[in-house]
């Protein structure tokens, strides 16, 4: 999509089909057989690693994450299996919190492992991926984002925009600014989402005022 000075997608109208957003899930692993939650918690496959946004230079070292595979149901009503790179501190209370996510039948669109691709390539202000690893700096600053730490997430950021004076991400997200309009994948002030990651000690980004990050949990505040 056309580029805006500060290099970002040019902010246009929600495409009517994406309104109210109910995208079926590809699977990328074979999902729960029997339609039960299950999560595990492992070291990370080379071949994870390999393709995820790690290097070198990360602020967390490759021994410090753990690959995740969680269960999770989709906009189009079927338990899909996804996966997530996180800190090794906080792995086993992110299952837990997606546990009650999938008990409440809380939709997700997709759940992967972010590309290095994914860092460069041009914006499509469509993206709905619900990760948490992803080894960049905060938004605008130079300073490691928790994200980078493998200790925050960012969940249906399709249906939970960024704002920050003019900016909206994902950029053609912009019917989900709405947020009086109720649809399945929102994250709303002091709703049962927001409590269960309260109760493992992470805060919404909703709730800041300048940016206001629907999306974005996060264990450190930031």
């Amino acid at each position: 999509m056309p580029l805006r000075p500060d290099g970002d997608g040019r902010i246009e109208p929600t495409p009517a089909v994406l309104r109210d957003r109910h995208l079926p899930t590809k699977d990328l692993l074979p999902p729960p057989s029997d339609g039960r939650y299950a999560a595990t918690v492992n070291a990370v496959p080379a071949t994870v690693l390999a393709r995820s946004t790690w290097q070198a230079a990360c602020p967390v070292k490759a021994a410090d994450l753990r690959y995740l595979t969680m269960s999770f149901w989709g906009f189009d009503e079927k338990a899909h299996t996804g996966e997530m790179l996180v800190n090794a501190s906080v792995a086993n209370a992110v299952t837990r919190v997606f546990g009650e996510l999938f008990a409440a039948r809380f939709p997700i669109e997709e759940m992967r492992v972010t590309s290095p691709a994914e860092l460069d390539a041009p914006p499509t202000g469509d993206g709905n991926n619900t990760s948490a690893f992803v080894c960049r700096p905060v938004r605008g600053q130079q300073n490691w984002s928790a994200h980078a730490y493998g200790l925050a997430l960012d969940l249906n950021p399709f249906c939970n925009p960024y704002t920050k004076a003019d900016l909206v991400l994902p950029e053609l997200a912009t019917a989900y600014l709405d947020r009086s309009w109720r649809r399945p994948g929102m994250v709303l002030a002091g709703d049962a989402t927001v409590r269960d990651f309260a109760a493992i000690g992470w805060s919404w980004g909703g709730a800041w005022s300048s940016p206001t990050d629907r999306m974005h949990f996060t264990a450190t505040g930031g």
